[in-house]
């Protein structure tokens, strides 16, 4: 992985971190992510419509299709990981669903694309995955009142991560559709799937608004970027570096659920989080 790309991960990383730990002080569900989506294509459409112009963007029919499937997986994701949040920490939920997506994103391109990383990048990914497990507190979690259901979530949402993230690379690499248009087309579908049922709940979303407005304009603006950035680099890095690479935002969203929310077991959070340091370390440098 080049330096370029890795700067963008990292961006994008604790982009994500910052808009998982502004959602996670919200009510959550479909009307929250009606009203992100509605913002995020306002504040972007100047921007877009700007290089769209200048650029001569095209768009086949190839490309909508893979903007509509996008916003599907998409749109599975991000109810999923409300519904997640509803049920325990930022600290447990956020890097159980960054877990299990890098597994399935660096095992997906082996099997499907051929991709196989090198013995040093291996390592760095196994780091990288078990810092994530212990990070959860292990088998702990069946412990819990609600660990059969958030572990249950949490492995959804990462399946989704891990899809999305497939199907993404073949756009913006295999199709070479521009990744700032497919992403704002992605939002754009994702939103018009979505208003039907925020119409039939319109007094949730003025709930929503009225409470945690300066949260839904926070994920509009970070979730466009956080994603932008990773489709820029996937044009170029396989996705075998960059899905582990990104999970370095579960540091900085452990840290935030420990510091701002005051969730527990801030000890051995942080231990397995620096073995994800590591694993990053290892996995940049192979």
């Amino acid at each position: 992985m080049n330096m370029l790309a890795l700067l963008m991960i990292l961006a994008s990383a604790v982009s994500h971190a910052t808009w998982n730990f502004l959602a996670k002080r919200t009510h959550g569900g479909a009307p929250f992510v009606w009203l992100t989506d509605v913002l995020s294509v306002l504040f972007y459409a100047p921007l877009v419509g700007i290089l769209f112009m200048v650029q001569r963007w095209s768009l086949s029919l190839a490309g909508i299709m893979l903007m509509v499937g996008s916003a599907v997986l998409h749109l599975a994701y991000f109810l999923l990981l409300q519904r997640g949040y509803r049920m325990g920490d930022l600290s447990l939920v956020y890097p159980l669903t960054r877990g299990t997506g890098p597994l399935l994103s660096t095992l997906g391109p082996i099997v499907l694309l051929g991709e196989w990383p090198t013995p040093i990048a291996l390592a760095g990914m196994l780091l990288v995955v078990v810092g994530l497990f212990l990070l959860t507190g292990g088998l702990c979690i069946f412990r819990a009142n609600t660990g059969h259901l958030v572990l249950r979530y949490g492995t959804l949402t990462g399946l989704f991560i891990a899809c999305y993230t497939l199907w993404d690379k073949q756009a913006v690499s295999g199709a070479h559709v521009s990744p700032l248009l497919y992403n704002y087309g992605v939002i754009l579908v994702r939103g018009m799937l979505l208003s039907p049922y925020a119409l039939r709940h319109w007094h949730m979303v003025r709930q929503d608004w009225h409470e945690h407005r300066l949260e839904v304009c926070g994920v509009a603006v970070l979730s466009f970027l956080a994603y932008f950035l990773v489709l820029t680099a996937l044009v170029f890095t396989p996705v075998s570096y960059i899905a582990p690479v990104r999970e370095i935002g579960v540091l900085f969203g452990t840290i935030l659920g420990i510091r701002l929310l005051a969730e527990r077991e801030a000890r051995r959070r942080l231990i397995a989080a620096g073995m994800i340091v590591v694993g990053i370390i290892v996995l940049a440098f192979s």
